[in-house]
């Protein structure tokens, strides 16, 4: 029988120290410096280029462990778009989530019009392949008209809620972190690591990001240890993580 080679080989630092790295950087507000500090505080000596390396390697990998395993999408959409300025260029970041704020995916494009709407419709279904009951969205008109084109959501009923009413949109909630991580980050520079980054900071930052304030204690703690339980398979650790 052939033995599958370890997702880490080649690498000199062992699985749970790269694992560490990745997760914190995605899950918390730290820089590059801050874990590399944070490693060197646990007797790890490595670059923060390294470790550069490591979340671009693995972060999307880990990523996509990450979505293939939680609940199925719920049946609600909620659309939302941002701008986003990048080296002084500004680009529309468009999300969606659903009724559970589940981000299903994100993009970032240059334009705000039809063919941007469709092309991110379109990239939803892929992840999702299971129409939705309801899509909400603001008042953006590029909506209905990229919608109206696509045959499995042209008959789907289509919410529109106003910003001004300050209507509860879940994916514009879902953008405030994206705003704070962009702020500890100085501004995003480079689109295609910009996409790349935020593809992995949503579904590993959610994966943890229990709704604590509606949880017991000992629940949320039996439901952190089932996540962190989760990211070991995801992983592929197979040595006890609290030996690092």
């Amino acid at each position: 029988m052939k033995k599958t080679k370890s997702l880490y080989h080649g690498h000199r630092f062992p699985a749970t120290v790269i694992s560490h790295a990745v997760r914190w950087y995605f899950r918390f507000q730290l820089s590059l410096r801050d874990i590399e500090e944070l490693l060197f505080e646990r007797g790890v000596i490595v670059s923060y280029e390294t470790i550069r390396r490591w979340c671009d390697k693995f972060g999307a990998g880990f990523a996509h462990r990450v979505k293939a395993a939680r609940r199925k999408p719920g049946s609600t959409w909620h659309l939302d778009e941002v701008f986003v300025t990048l080296r002084g260029e500004p680009y529309l970041l468009w999300r969606a989530v659903d009724q559970h704020g589940a981000e299903l995916d994100i993009l970032l494009q240059k334009h705000r019009d039809k063919a941007a709407a469709k092309y991110f419709f379109k990239r939803v279904l892929a992840a999702c392949p299971d129409a939705p009951r309801r899509i909400v969205t603001d008042q953006l008109r590029s909506y209905p008209a990229a919608k109206a084109e696509i045959p499995e959501l042209a008959n789907i009923k289509h919410v529109f809620v106003k910003a001004s009413a300050r209507v509860n949109n879940r994916a514009e909630n879902n953008h405030q972190p994206t705003r704070e991580r962009e702020r500890r980050m100085r501004g995003f520079r480079d689109p295609d690591r910009t996409q790349a980054f935020l593809s992995s900071f949503g579904p590993i930052r959610q994966h943890f990001a229990l709704k604590r304030h509606l949880l017991r204690a000992s629940l949320y703690r039996k439901q952190l240890a089932a996540r962190f339980a989760g990211w070991h398979r995801f992983t592929g650790l197979t040595q006890d993580p609290s030996d690092f």
